[in-house]
């Protein structure tokens, strides 16, 4: 196996694992932001105002999204497994 094989491989593999976190990560910096902006702006300093509403939020996303996500693993997985014949050579 050569370099470029090895370099694509976890190039293929983080851009995959960046793909199925992106919706969930997205979700959470954007919910995070507005509490933190409303927190500011009322200056309510409570710790579960953050956590409760970005937990809430996070979830009904990952529901929304997770045959997507199981899908695009799926298909990585699949890829990955017909691959193993030109990657032993």
């Amino acid at each position: 196996m050569s370099h470029v094989m090895i370099v694509d491989l976890a190039r293929n593999a983080m851009m995959t694992g960046l793909l199925v976190a992106g919706p969930l990560l997205s979700v959470a910096l954007g919910v995070g932001l507005a509490i933190s902006l409303f927190q500011a702006v009322t200056q309510i300093q409570e710790q579960t105002l953050a956590f409760v509403p970005k937990l809430l939020a996070v979830g009904a996303v990952f529901l929304a999204v997770l045959p997507w996500m199981l899908q695009t693993l799926a298909k990585y997985t699949t890829e990955l497994f017909r691959s193993i014949p030109t990657l032993v050579q």
